[in-house]
């Protein structure tokens, strides 16, 4: 399969997809838009075209600002929607391996509206019960979508309902090359962001802990570190020189023991922060608002609620790293 035409749209493939032998022979695979149903030919494509009552995804629209929507879809209850998305997703995505087992994962489909219908635009995945608390297993946005800032509104997205469960989140790993790009850049700007906001508050602090960056971004951690590292913005602060910090080594040669640093600090410079920000505001793309979501955290809502009708949440373990952190 070279190409798929995907309503007005010829795209060319980067991967190969697992779909059926009779269907791979294909030069060209026509796709519905609305249902995702692949098929051989145009003229199959213009009868499905008729008869197609679907023009949205199934499932529940959870969230909508002007023209964009996001329907949350159960792999469960839509199975063969769901699979059919994870075919056309293996195509621009080079790591993907779930095809068919699509009922532990709840995906979150981006979709453009206009008079004809809602148009898919991207989409995530995540498990319904992760152990290893990932708000992402994949993620995706079409090629005919890309660079108009939806990328980081999906992950924007999948942050915003890791918030509302109350706990923190990363992406599935590995990461594809595209995908991490974009985590990297939705990462840099949301800590840059944050910290502009604390330094230019009236009662800013001087002082700020990993773990309330965590808390207010719903980034894990290791996420900001990693974030601060990549851009020079952590340094470690050694401890006071002693004699007992040397070691006599061979040949009754001292070395310098194994230290480790009496604490580290984060060095902002804030004009490049500043114009960072600048930069990303001007670009003007579309941003989530979290008033318009319209969700409650799926265990909640439909395993927990019956049970535990006393309780409002989820209550969240303390996180461990409390240590202060310079600005």
């Amino acid at each position: 399969i070279k190409k798929i035409h995907f309503g007005d749209w010829e795209i060319d493939t980067w991967y190969v997809a697992p779909y059926p032998e009779e269907y791979s022979q294909q030069p060209i695979l026509y796709i519905c838009e609305f249902c995702l149903k692949y098929m051989k030919s145009s003229f199959m494509a213009g009868r499905h075209r008729q008869k197609c009552v679907m023009r949205h995804p199934p499932g529940d629209e959870i969230y909508r600002e002007g023209n964009i929507s996001i329907f949350e879809v159960d792999g469960r209850k839509n199975k063969i929607y769901c699979q059919n998305l994870c075919l056309l997703a293996k195509m621009f995505l080079d790591h993907k391996t779930l095809y068919y087992d699509v009922e532990p994962f709840l995906f979150y489909v981006m979709t453009e509206s206009n008079e004809l219908g809602c148009h898919f635009v991207g989409y995530f995945s995540k498990e319904k019960r992760s152990a290893m608390d990932y708000n992402v297993s994949c993620i995706l946005t079409l090629p005919i979508h890309q660079r108009k800032g939806y990328g980081n509104l999906l992950i924007d997205f999948s942050y915003l309902l890791t918030k509302r469960e109350n706990k923190t989140g990363s992406p599935e790993k590995p990461l594809s090359s595209l995908g991490l790009l974009s985590y990297r850049s939705y990462w840099k700007s949301v800590i840059f962001h944050r910290l502009l906001a604390i330094h230019r508050s009236d009662n800013r602090k001087h002082r700020v802990s990993l773990d309330e960056l965590s808390q207010e971004t719903a980034m894990t951690i290791d996420d900001i570190v990693t974030t601060l590292q990549t851009n020079n913005m952590i340094r470690a602060i050694p401890p006071p020189k002693s004699q007992d910090s040397k070691s006599k080594g061979k040949n009754h040669r001292y070395r310098s023991a194994s230290v480790p640093p009496l604490r580290h600090e984060i060095v902002v410079d804030w004009k490049e922060v500043e114009a960072y920000c600048h930069k990303i505001a001007q670009k003007g793309h579309a941003v989530i608002n979290p008033a318009k979501l319209k969700w409650a955290p799926f265990l909640l809502q439909r395993g927990l609620m019956a049970s535990l009708p006393s309780e409002s949440g989820i209550k969240q373990d303390d996180l461990s790293d409390d240590d202060d952190i310079s600005l």
